[in-house]
């Protein structure tokens, strides 16, 4: 056990000793700012009649009761590129950069590193997952406040989904994690992840919801999965009546989505000569 804690302490090390990760994070709170701020804006404006006309009953916005939740849960719904991002990037650089021949002479059992890996970065996500929630819940709060709308911050529900939405990030820095193991050359695995994320599945989403049995395979996407996690997201606005897990289930898809890709990354490159 102690082997793992310091293969843990020596991965923590790796991460922190680059600027990649505070430059991610810098551009997550900001990215994250400004959209949770904007649409409070947006939505507040709206329901003030300060946008549009009063009398429109702040028609084409959510509920007032409702927004809140999904305001902040931009954190996931559209942050959760970046533990991804930070997860792949640690794993892919180990390859690019030839690290993993010193770290296997130290530490000969690979599963064990790669093991260790996917715990520093399941940490690394959930504050990445804190990162972005200062940015959803404190700008998006205050924004909404400003406008005369309750953001329910003494709501035990939304705490609820902040918790929730830590662990969502905390995933998806594990399946980054074994998807740079599974793709270990760091630009393709970045326009993978890039491609998919912004792309792919939301194409895939919107397609899915046209049909009932669709929208039941739809609904194991990861984001879809994650969304559902959480228990919120802005992309139910535009798919309403699209079919969701409950947040267990969602939770329980993407730790197999981690399982999945660690597990194959582990076996297609991990255990072969890194030299």
């Amino acid at each position: 056990m102690s082997v793992f804690f310091r293969s843990v302490n020596a991965e923590f090390a790796k991460i922190l000793t680059t600027r990649m990760w505070w430059i991610l994070a810098l551009v997550l709170f900001a990215y994250i700012a400004l959209l949770a701020g904007g649409l409070s804006a947006l939505f507040g404006g709206i329901q003030s009649g300060a946008i549009g006309s009063a009398a429109a009953g702040g028609g084409g916005a959510p509920p007032p009761a409702s927004l809140p939740a999904l305001i902040y849960s931009f954190a996931t719904s559209v942050g959760y590129v970046f533990p991804v991002l930070i997860g792949a990037l640690a794993t892919t650089g180990e390859f690019r950069h030839q690290t993993l021949t010193p770290t296997f002479l130290a530490t000969p059992r690979r599963g064990g590193v790669l093991g260790a890996k996917s715990v520093t970065l399941f940490l690394v996500g959930a504050g990445y997952g804190v990162v972005a929630l200062a940015a959803s819940v404190g700008i998006g709060a205050l924004v909404m406040n400003g406008f005369g709308i309750d953001p329910q911050l003494g709501d035990s529900a939304i705490w609820a989904l902040v918790g929730r939405a830590v662990l969502a990030m905390a995933l998806w820095s594990t399946i980054g994690v074994g998807l740079g193991a599974l793709v270990p050359n760091q630009v393709a695995t970045i326009v993978i992840v890039l491609a998919f994320t912004q792309f792919v599945e939301p194409l895939l989403r919107l397609a899915s919801s046209f049909t009932t049995v669709t929208a039941g395979i739809g609904q194991f996407l990861p984001g879809a999965a994650s969304d559902s996690l959480v228990g919120a997201s802005i992309l139910t606005i535009t798919s309403a009546s699209a079919v969701s897990l409950d947040w267990r289930q969602g939770g329980l898809v993407l730790v197999a989505y981690a399982t999945i890709a660690t597990l194959g990354g582990y076996i297609t490159s991990w255990k072969k000569d890194v030299t």
